[in-house]
Protein backbone atom coordinates (compact mmCIF):
# COMPACT_ATOMS: atom_id res chain seq x y z
CA UNK A 1 0.00 0.00 0.00
CA UNK A 2 0.94 3.42 -0.91
CA UNK A 3 1.58 5.66 2.17
CA UNK A 4 1.00 9.03 2.23
CA UNK A 5 3.95 11.70 1.88
CA UNK A 6 4.46 14.70 4.63
CA UNK A 7 3.04 17.88 2.77
CA UNK A 8 5.75 20.25 2.09
CA UNK A 9 9.51 19.78 1.56
CA UNK A 10 10.83 19.30 4.36
CA UNK A 11 10.76 15.59 4.96
CA UNK A 12 12.16 13.24 2.79
CA UNK A 13 10.69 9.97 2.10
CA UNK A 14 12.48 7.27 2.21
CA UNK A 15 12.68 5.57 -1.77
CA UNK A 16 11.05 2.11 -1.85
CA UNK A 17 14.66 0.84 -2.94
CA UNK A 18 16.17 2.25 -0.11
CA UNK A 19 13.81 0.73 2.10
CA UNK A 20 14.16 -2.82 0.45
CA UNK A 21 18.15 -2.80 1.09
CA UNK A 22 18.13 -1.70 4.15
CA UNK A 23 15.57 -4.54 5.21
CA UNK A 24 17.66 -7.38 3.12
CA UNK A 25 20.48 -5.43 5.39
CA UNK A 26 19.12 -5.82 8.72
CA UNK A 27 16.36 -8.79 8.18
CA UNK A 28 14.49 -8.73 6.18
CA UNK A 29 12.21 -10.15 8.81
CA UNK A 30 11.16 -9.95 12.36
CA UNK A 31 10.36 -12.28 15.47
CA UNK A 32 8.56 -10.06 17.50
CA UNK A 33 10.85 -6.82 18.92
CA UNK A 34 10.80 -3.21 19.09
CA UNK A 35 11.63 -0.59 16.95
CA UNK A 36 11.86 3.01 17.32
CA UNK A 37 11.91 5.87 14.44
CA UNK A 38 13.05 8.66 15.67
CA UNK A 39 12.07 11.21 13.12
CA UNK A 40 9.25 9.11 11.46
CA UNK A 41 8.59 11.63 8.52
CA UNK A 42 6.08 9.49 6.99
CA UNK A 43 5.98 6.91 9.12
CA UNK A 44 7.93 4.53 6.59
CA UNK A 45 10.41 2.63 7.82
CA UNK A 46 8.77 1.92 11.03
CA UNK A 47 5.36 0.73 9.41
CA UNK A 48 7.72 -1.70 7.13
CA UNK A 49 9.47 -2.95 10.29
CA UNK A 50 6.04 -3.97 11.36
CA UNK A 51 4.95 -4.88 8.26
CA UNK A 52 7.82 -7.31 8.12
CA UNK A 53 7.20 -8.65 11.61
CA UNK A 54 8.05 -5.95 14.71
CA UNK A 55 5.80 -5.76 17.13
CA UNK A 56 5.69 -2.47 18.34
CA UNK A 57 6.92 0.72 16.99
CA UNK A 58 7.60 3.91 19.20
CA UNK A 59 7.14 7.07 16.33
CA UNK A 60 9.15 10.26 16.92
CA UNK A 61 8.75 13.71 14.64
CA UNK A 62 8.49 16.88 16.42
CA UNK A 63 6.96 18.28 12.88
CA UNK A 64 3.22 18.49 12.95
CA UNK A 65 2.07 17.47 9.68
CA UNK A 66 4.92 14.79 9.54
CA UNK A 67 3.22 13.36 13.06
CA UNK A 68 -0.34 14.01 11.52
CA UNK A 69 0.93 11.78 8.14
CA UNK A 70 2.49 9.29 10.11
CA UNK A 71 -0.98 9.20 12.67
CA UNK A 72 -2.51 8.90 8.80
CA UNK A 73 -0.70 6.07 7.82
CA UNK A 74 -0.62 3.89 10.64
CA UNK A 75 -4.27 3.80 10.86
CA UNK A 76 -4.49 3.08 6.90
CA UNK A 77 -2.01 -0.21 7.55
CA UNK A 78 -4.41 -1.03 10.70
CA UNK A 79 -0.99 -0.76 12.77
CA UNK A 80 -2.70 1.29 15.61
CA UNK A 81 -2.30 -1.25 18.62
CA UNK A 82 1.07 -1.86 17.55
CA UNK A 83 2.06 1.86 17.62
CA UNK A 84 2.96 4.83 20.00
CA UNK A 85 3.51 8.19 18.26
CA UNK A 86 5.14 11.32 19.59
CA UNK A 87 5.07 14.78 18.26
CA UNK A 88 8.78 15.59 20.21
CA UNK A 89 12.14 16.38 19.44
CA UNK A 90 14.59 13.67 19.56
CA UNK A 91 16.37 14.41 22.73
CA UNK A 92 13.57 14.77 24.32
CA UNK A 93 11.65 11.51 22.91
CA UNK A 94 15.15 9.61 23.75
CA UNK A 95 15.15 11.16 27.09
CA UNK A 96 11.67 9.75 28.17
CA UNK A 97 12.05 6.49 26.65
CA UNK A 98 15.28 6.14 28.80
CA UNK A 99 12.98 6.65 31.69
CA UNK A 100 10.76 4.12 30.63
CA UNK A 101 13.70 1.77 29.60
CA UNK A 102 12.66 0.27 26.66
CA UNK A 103 15.42 -1.32 24.78
CA UNK A 104 15.33 -1.89 20.70
CA UNK A 105 15.87 -4.87 18.59
CA UNK A 106 15.95 -1.49 15.47
CA UNK A 107 15.88 2.02 15.78
CA UNK A 108 15.95 3.87 12.81
CA UNK A 109 17.57 7.65 12.54
CA UNK A 110 16.76 9.34 9.53
CA UNK A 111 17.02 13.12 10.82
CA UNK A 112 16.98 16.00 7.81
CA UNK A 113 20.15 16.12 6.22
CA UNK A 114 21.17 19.57 6.78
CA UNK A 115 20.57 19.42 10.50
CA UNK A 116 22.13 16.00 10.98
CA UNK A 117 23.51 14.89 14.64
CA UNK A 118 23.76 11.23 14.07
CA UNK A 119 26.79 10.71 16.04
CA UNK A 120 25.57 12.24 19.17
CA UNK A 121 22.31 10.62 18.74
CA UNK A 122 24.01 6.95 18.22
CA UNK A 123 26.50 8.26 21.50
CA UNK A 124 23.25 8.12 23.72
CA UNK A 125 21.70 5.19 22.17
CA UNK A 126 25.46 3.51 23.24
CA UNK A 127 25.45 5.08 26.58
CA UNK A 128 21.53 4.26 27.58
CA UNK A 129 21.64 1.10 26.46
CA UNK A 130 18.63 1.44 24.19
CA UNK A 131 19.46 -1.37 21.86
CA UNK A 132 18.73 -5.16 22.51
CA UNK A 133 22.12 -7.45 22.43
CA UNK A 134 21.10 -8.40 18.56
CA UNK A 135 19.76 -5.16 18.21
CA UNK A 136 20.74 -2.45 15.26
CA UNK A 137 20.86 1.37 14.79
CA UNK A 138 19.92 2.21 10.84
CA UNK A 139 21.34 5.73 9.83
CA UNK A 140 19.87 7.13 6.64
CA UNK A 141 22.25 10.47 6.27
CA UNK A 142 23.32 12.37 3.07
CA UNK A 143 25.93 9.95 0.93
CA UNK A 144 28.95 12.74 1.58
CA UNK A 145 29.02 12.19 5.39
CA UNK A 146 31.24 9.57 6.78
CA UNK A 147 29.98 8.22 10.09
CA UNK A 148 33.07 6.67 12.38
CA UNK A 149 33.94 2.96 12.44
CA UNK A 150 32.91 2.75 15.99
CA UNK A 151 30.40 4.83 18.35
CA UNK A 152 31.38 3.81 22.43
CA UNK A 153 30.77 0.15 22.07
CA UNK A 154 28.24 0.05 18.30
CA UNK A 155 30.51 -0.82 15.28
CA UNK A 156 29.53 0.42 12.12
CA UNK A 157 28.51 -2.99 9.99
CA UNK A 158 27.35 -2.09 6.74
CA UNK A 159 27.71 1.02 4.39
CA UNK A 160 25.71 1.38 1.91
CA UNK A 161 24.92 4.18 -0.90
CA UNK A 162 21.94 4.74 -3.36
CA UNK A 163 22.66 8.18 -5.27
CA UNK A 164 22.92 10.58 -2.74
CA UNK A 165 21.52 8.72 0.07
CA UNK A 166 23.84 7.10 2.71
CA UNK A 167 23.27 3.67 4.51
CA UNK A 168 25.24 3.24 7.48
CA UNK A 169 24.47 0.12 10.06
CA UNK A 170 25.77 -0.34 13.60
CA UNK A 171 25.42 -3.34 16.50
CA UNK A 172 26.69 -3.74 19.31
CA UNK A 173 30.35 -4.93 19.79
CA UNK A 174 30.36 -8.81 20.58
CA UNK A 175 32.73 -8.58 23.52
Amino acid sequence: MALKAVPGNQTRPTTDKVKEAIFNMIGPYFNDGTGLDLFAGSGGLGIEGLSRGLEKVIFVDRDNSAFQTVKSNIHACGFEEQSELYRNDSERALKAIIKRKIHFDVIFLDPPYKKQKLVSLIELINKENLLNESGCVVCEHSSDIQLPDKVGNLTLIKKAEYGIIGISIYRLDDE
